[in-house]
């Protein structure tokens, strides 16, 4: 999905927390990174974890793909992954640059 609208309506959960077209927070822990933020291209599903470098190297280890980072966004630690079968999803630690 391209639109964070969009993609808010499509899940049908409630709104903890939205930057514009940048990203959503919704109940449950799922986060939405929009096209804004400049991650995938896209849309794409955000998984909060407390530690980013150990869930990272997890993933790695399971076949998993670093795409970008680790890297310091405006309200979070992400990086963006691939999983085996080639879907883009982040993974986000509380806090950020700003």
């Amino acid at each position: 999905m391209e639109d964070v609208g969009k993609a808010i309506e499509f899940y049908g959960l409630p709104v903890r927390f939205r930057d514009g077209d940048r990203f959503a927070l919704l109940e449950g822990g799922i986060g939405l990174a929009g096209p804004d933020e400049h991650l995938t291209g896209s849309t794409a599903v955000c998984l909060k974890t407390e530690d980013l470098a150990r869930a990272v190297q997890d993933l790695l280890d399971r076949g998993g793909a670093l795409v970008r980072g680790p890297e310091a966004g405006p309200h979070e630690t992400r990086a963006v992954l691939r999983d085996p079968s080639g879907n883009l999803f982040v993974l986000y630690s509380p806090g950020g640059s700003r």
